[in-house]
C-alpha cells in the first residue's frame, strides 16, 4: 500500500512538472519566441485560457531577460500594420486568447543576452485577481507543434 502511494505522488509530481503551466484556473500552453541577438526587440506568442466562471484580466508580464516588458497587438490600420502596446488585457469567463505573429504578443524590448535556438527562458504573467503565472518559454523558430493536453517535454 505505500508503494502504491509514494507512486501515485510520484504521478502527481511529474504531471506537474509539464510544459503547461496553470495556476488557479488559468492555463498557459505553447509559450514561445524566436532566436533573437542581444539588445533587440523579441515578441512572445503563447495560448491562454481562463477556465473560470468569472473574467479576469492579464495587467502586466515581467522578464529578468529585458529591460521593459510590455503587452502590445499589432493589427492592420489602413494598409499599415500597426503595434501597439495595450495597457492590459480583459479576459472573459472560459475565453482562449492565442497571442500569436500579427496579433497579440509579449513584447520583450532590448533583450539582455542572446536567446538561443533550443533554450528556453522566463516570463511572468501578472493577472488583476488570480495569481502570477511562471510561464516557461521555449526558444524556436516556429510556433511549436506540441498540444497542450500532451506535453512531451517534462
Amino acid at each position: 500500500m505505500k508503494k502504491i502511494l509514494i507512486l501515485a505522488l510520484a504521478g502527481v509530481v511529474l504531471l506537474s512538472a509539464c510544459g503547461t503551466a496553470t495556476t488557479g484556473d488559468i492555463e498557459v500552453h505553447s509559450a514561445w519566441v524566436r532566436p533573437t541577438a542581444q539588445g533587440e526587440n523579441a515578441a512572445v506568442y503563447l495560448t491562454l485560457h481562463n477556465h473560470t466562471a468569472e473574467g479576469d484580466e492579464l495587467v502586466s508580464a515581467s522578464s529578468n531577460v529585458a529591460d521593459v516588458v510590455e503587452i502590445h497587438e499589432s493589427k492592420m490600420e489602413n494598409d499599415v500594420m500597426q503595434m501597439n502596446m495595450i495597457p492590459s488585457l480583459p479576459m472573459a469567463a472560459d475565453e482562449e486568447i492565442i497571442f500569436k505573429p500579427g496579433g497579440l504578443h509579449i513584447m520583450l524590448v532590448s533583450v539582455k543576452e542572446e536567446l538561443v535556438l533550443g533554450e528556453h527562458i522566463g516570463v511572468i504573467l501578472h493577472f488583476k485577481n488570480h495569481k502570477d503565472i511562471v510561464v516557461e518559454v521555449h526558444i524556436e523558430n516556429s510556433m511549436p507543434e506540441d498540444d497542450h493536453e500532451d506535453e512531451s517535454d517534462h
